[in-house]
């Protein structure tokens, strides 16, 4: 149990300073509130973290994937290639335009899309690869981008957990058609809620900035059937200012997981695994539990350490992917994506984190031993 003066550490803890505050009180004071000189401000700002592409900001990162989507045209009839091992907006996004989603095994070391399973995976209607940086470690997209090439196949980048990765030093969000990023309050920064498209193409993001915005570019000159997926003013200030502290707060993020892993020595505790090439951001710090994962979490727990599991049931496993595929008699042959669910436990690594802290995560955990 952890002593009586020790405060429980949070899995995550979202930051709202005074800065973020005066941002929000500047843009209510002014009055222009929705879409406005914030929202621009911050799409040039975000620009540079993604290669110099144009960005759209958009209300969420679920919203950023559906209108990428529909800006590549992707629509009923086809096929999108997506990991069955990330949050249900990977695939939520795919179904909302209408398209079949067909879910690949993951690299059992990245958590990240298997080019190798991407490849079997395709068929004459697949249109689309959507990699997803899961965690915060970008995908292979070196050979990602190979494969797609070679198929003539849409790159849709789900990056809404890994704001500065990079691989081979380009940044994720500027590898493929375009890429998304998610601005929810325990991502590595955030604007309350929000989300951001990258692409190179600039008829893309034309369209991209018709779509949320009701179809229209002039006011009630509607040019095509749009969706009111904007984002305020006020996010969009809180945004820029999370923006600036985004480079402090990510090598703070890289530090408390280089610490992490050079101290846990637990033997059934496997620690991440970065790729050869890759900056890894540390969304999570996510490693593999060998024995009962719910009683290490529970010894975590009463030792005051938050933890939690990135994601227990995989998309293919939830009912409204689940049922419609035994309808259909079709079952995914995903051993890693099982075998990850089963054994993922996420510990705190946010930039919040005091030097005790660290030392506290790592007693506990190594604590558990063979015990398990």
């Amino acid at each position: 149990m952890p002593s009586s003066n020790a405060q429980p550490i949070p899995a995550a803890r979202p930051v709202i300073g005074e800065e973020e505050i005066e941002a929000a009180v500047r843009v209510l004071r002014s009055g222009r509130v929705v879409q406005g000189p914030e929202v621009a401000a911050f799409e040039e700002g975000f620009s540079e973290l993604v290669g110099g592409r144009h960005c759209v900001a958009v209300n969420s990162g679920t919203s950023a994937l559906h209108l990428l989507l529909m800006a590549l045209g992707i629509g009923p009839g086809d096929e999108v290639i997506v990991p069955s091992f990330s949050f249900a907006a990977s695939a939520n996004s795919v179904r909302l335009v209408g398209a079949d989603v067909v879910f690949a095994d993951i690299d059992p070391d990245t958590y990240c899309l298997s080019p190798a399973a991407v490849e079997a995976a395709i068929t004459p209607r697949t249109a689309a690869i959507m990699p997803v940086h899961l965690y915060g470690h970008p995908a292979a997209m070196d050979r990602i981008m190979a494969i797609a090439d070679k198929h003539k196949l849409a790159v849709v980048e789900d990056a809404c957990q890994a704001h500065a990765a990079a691989l081979n030093g380009t940044p994720v969000g500027a590898f493929g058609s375009g890429g998304t990023f998610s601005f929810y309050p325990t991502k590595n920064m955030h604007s309350l809620e929000g989300g951001m498209i990258s692409t190179g193409d600039a008829e893309v993001a034309r369209t991209l900035r018709l779509l949320r915005n009701q179809g229209m570019e002039q006011r009630y000159a509607n040019e095509i059937v749009g969706a009111n997926m904007r984002m305020t003013d006020v996010s969009a200030a809180i945004g820029r200012v999370q923006l600036a502290k985004l480079p402090g707060w990510t090598e703070q993020r890289i530090a408390n997981a280089a610490y992490l892993s050079e101290h846990i020595t637990a033997s059934n505790v496997v620690t991440p695994i970065v790729a050869e090439g890759a900056r890894h951001i540390y969304h999570q710090y996510t490693v593999r539990v060998r024995g009962d994962r719910d009683a290490a979490m529970a010894k975590l727990t009463e030792a005051g350490i938050g933890n939690a599991v990135y994601y227990p049931t995989p998309i293919h496993r939830l009912k409204p992917y689940w049922e419609p595929d035994q309808k259909a008699g079709r079952d995914w042959d995903l051993p890693e994506t099982e075998r990850a669910a089963a054994e993922v436990v996420s510990l705190p690594v946010h930039p919040s984190l005091t030097e005790g802290d660290l030392e506290r995560i790592v007693t506990a955990v190594n604590a558990l031993g063979e015990n398990l």
